[in-house]
């Protein structure tokens, strides 16, 4: 994979920017530091199944502090698009700890600066919730990826219509969006990924048992270019 820059698509041009606010930039680099080992206890099980035999270069939507490192081969080159600069010191020492080449780069992934088919794998873990526009974002996945390349994902999504759980994410929607960067737990997530254009897209629903009820209807998957 070649990481030139590129111009981007003309519809990623109009994505709104990133907004590093003060506080919430910082405290999602420290919560998501301090919950990485429970969160991993939580997904390992369809981190592993989805991320099995990634190549040695490979793009992450979202890198964080590198909650994904422990699913790469060591001496892979990752290309981490993470806006929230609060998060690059610990994505940097990750990456030492995992023996990851990591490439930063603080844009939105409604313009990812990278050229058309230019990359064999993307992946994702917990962002495409927080992403203002995930339909361009998919877009902008599907434009870069090769024919025949991977989009691999863990993600959480509304749930049912009718159940407890959406209800709860209906009444902390406002609460939880402000804390988590945008974050939204009212997301038809795999309707998004199916509309994009792939040749293959499988996707398994699984719900997680945490305190963190609106956060607990997951899907996990991949998508062929």
């Amino acid at each position: 994979m070649t990481t030139e820059m590129s111009g981007q698509s003309p519809a990623a041009s109009t994505a709104a920017a990133f907004e590093l606010h003060p506080f919430r930039g910082r405290f999602n680099a420290g919560f998501f530091k301090v919950m990485d080992r429970y969160l991993d206890w939580n997904l390992r099980s369809h981190k592993s199944r989805v991320y099995r035999d990634l190549p040695t270069t490979v793009v992450e939507l979202g890198t964080g502090v590198g909650a994904n490192f422990r699913y790469l081969a060591e001496g892979t080159k990752l290309v981490a698009i993470e806006p929230n600069r609060h998060m690059h010191r610990a994505l940097e020492k990750s990456a030492q700890r995992h023996g990851i080449e990591v490439e930063i780069r603080d844009v939105i992934a409604e313009r990812i600066d990278l050229p058309d088919e230019s990359a064999d794998a993307v992946i994702s873990s917990l962002v495409l919730c927080t992403v203002a526009d995930p339909e361009q974002v998919i877009s902008e996945v599907h434009r870069i990826l090769r024919p025949g390349g991977q989009f691999s994902f863990v993600e959480h999504v509304a749930a049912p219509d009718g159940t407890v759980t959406r209800s709860l994410q209906r009444l902390l929607r406002r609460p939880w969006a402000w804390t988590f960067e945008g974050c939204s737990c009212e997301r038809d997530l795999e309707s998004v990924i199916r509309r994009a254009g792939f040749s293959v897209v499988t996707v398994q629903p699984y719900r997680l048992h945490t305190p963190f009820v609106p956060f607990n209807t997951h899907i996990a998957g991949a998508a062929i270019a």
